[in-house]
């Protein structure tokens, strides 16, 4: 009898301990949780808002995702999307870095479409976490319209929204 109440009770902690590292895991050290995609401009759209966004203002939009290259090769990308322009580049399997031509290369994408600061931007990533850091980038140098699509190009594919598989080597900016 006392072995089985210690198994219950060895049980019941493995359980406990179980569900507080699943908590742990999902709430506190996920970095793409929705609650956590805020940004300054405070400007969201979902994919399904983007794509409707996007079909009603048409070539008065910048639409950039801005994953990384080797993410868009094995992935593709939204169909609509004008650019790849990653927000972070990956040095080596271990170091992330913050892509310092990410304004740059923003702005000249902006020229080439015929477009300005006040244009609106729409950033996209996986599932919005770096995208609303690219859009606080762009907004410490001016940019005011930058939109941010919190669930990222996992919920772009999830609506059925356009995708391509074939990404033209002129969107890619690396």
């Amino acid at each position: 009898m006392k072995t089985m109440l210690k198994l219950c009770q060895l049980l019941m902690i493995f359980i406990f301990l179980t569900a507080l590292t699943g908590c742990i895991s999902k709430d506190e050290l996920s970095e793409d949780l929705p609650q956590r995609k805020t940004t300054q401009l405070g400007l969201y759209l979902s994919s399904v808002e983007a794509y409707d966004f996007l079909k009603k203002e048409g070539n008065k939009v910048l639409f950039i995702d801005v994953r990384t290259p080797g993410e868009i090769t094995a992935e593709g990308m939204p169909a609509l999307a004008d650019a790849n322009i990653p927000y972070i580049m990956q040095r080596s399997k271990t170091e992330v870095v913050v892509n310092n031509d990410f304004v740059p290369a923003v702005e000249a994408r902006l020229k080439e479409k015929g477009l300005d600061k006040q244009s609106p931007i729409l950033l996209i990533c996986r599932q919005g976490n770096r995208s609303a850091k690219a859009v606080d980038a762009l907004a410490k140098v001016g940019y005011q319209k930058v939109y941010h699509v919190v669930d990222g190009a996992n919920g772009w594919k999830q609506g059925q929204l356009p995708w391509s598989s074939q990404v033209d080597s002129e969107k890619m900016s690396f």
